[in-house]
């Protein structure tokens, strides 16, 4: 039987008069004339080949037939209306999967507590985290890996659009019992002679360019490259050296007691952006998503997440 010779309107009309046992409140509830209503019945039995009510001047009833096939009929409205509540869902951004990529120190502290803040507006979209280095967050969503990445500001692809969002200055994290720690105010010309740990190439490019203009025997160059931040929070911690990174990882490097120092002459800002696709259409709940966590992430760093304590 082709289901396109079979209506949904035909259904409820149907399983309205069979709930009812009458064709003028089914009318009344449905919002069709009597006559409406008997005609999609009548057409209904036309395409099933069987009737699905007697009829008399006093009353309706079903068939046997019309008995067998209520549940069915029931069953298939009931998914139909389950359909168009999800739909309204995605419509409304209130279901969906997200994928958001980030880098170490926002995937385990902004982002989690912004999709916690997200889940007590939209309890149905789920958010899946996907660490990646700075380098990987624009290729990743060129490659549909993720739906949105955050992290500092990278050179984009045409593919991907960027939303700035806060600048958080380079400052200098180290031990308290560190030979800079009380060193006011602090310059970048103090940093020639110390020993540096920067975390990934990312940063080891970063710390190699901030001071380029300078005589190749004054720039700052790091003794050693970790892969990831926290290992280089974790060398400052131990005294064994001193790193550069923006202030925002300041979440992490005060819980291992590091002090944070800026550096000035002049001072250098990272900027914090936000990546989508724009090859491709983001889906209702991703873009509700962006919106929140947009806003969000700069209500994050204007409460003090990266401010000196």
């Amino acid at each position: 039987m082709p289901l396109t010779r079979f209506t949904l309107r035909q259904l409820e009309a149907f399983t309205t008069v069979a709930e009812l046992d009458s064709f003028r409140q089914a009318a009344e509830r449905i919002g069709l004339t009597t006559q409406a209503v008997s005609q999609l019945v009548a057409e209904l039995e036309l395409v099933l080949g069987f009737r699905l009510f007697d009829r008399t001047t006093r009353r309706v009833a079903l068939t046997s037939a019309g008995r067998d096939f209520l549940g069915p009929a029931q069953t298939v409205l009931r998914h139909v209306q389950q359909a168009e509540s999800a739909a309204q869902d995605v419509r409304q951004r209130a279901a969906g999967l997200v994928r958001v990529g980030a880098p170490m120190v926002l995937a385990s502290t902004a982002l989690p507590a912004a999709i916690r803040a997200y889940a007590a507006l939209r309890p149905k979209v789920v958010i899946r985290i996907r660490d990646l280095p700075v380098d990987g967050l624009i290729d990743s969503v060129v490659a549909g890996d993720v739906d949105l990445a955050v992290g500092p500001d990278r050179a984009s692809a045409q593919q991907v659009g960027i939303t700035p969002l806060f600048d958080s200055p380079w400052v200098l994290w180290c031990a308290p019992q560190h030979a800079l720690a009380a060193r006011e105010p602090l310059r970048w010309a103090d940093l020639r002679d110390q020993a540096l740990v920067a975390a990934g190439r990312d940063h080891e490019l970063s710390v190699a360019q901030m001071r380029a203009n300078v005589p190749e025997d004054a720039r700052i160059i790091p003794v050693d490259v970790v892969d990831h931040i926290s290992t280089a929070l974790g060398l400052a911690a131990q005294g064994l050296a001193a790193t550069l990174a923006p202030a925002y990882v300041g979440v992490i490097a005060r819980q291992l007691g590091l002090v944070m120092k800026p550096v000035t002459e002049p001072e250098t800002m990272r900027k914090v952006c936000l990546y989508r696709p724009l090859a491709r259409t983001l889906s209702p709940a991703a873009e509700g998503f962006a919106e929140h966590l947009g806003a969000w992430l700069q209500q994050w760093n204007r409460n003090g997440s990266s401010s000196p304590a």
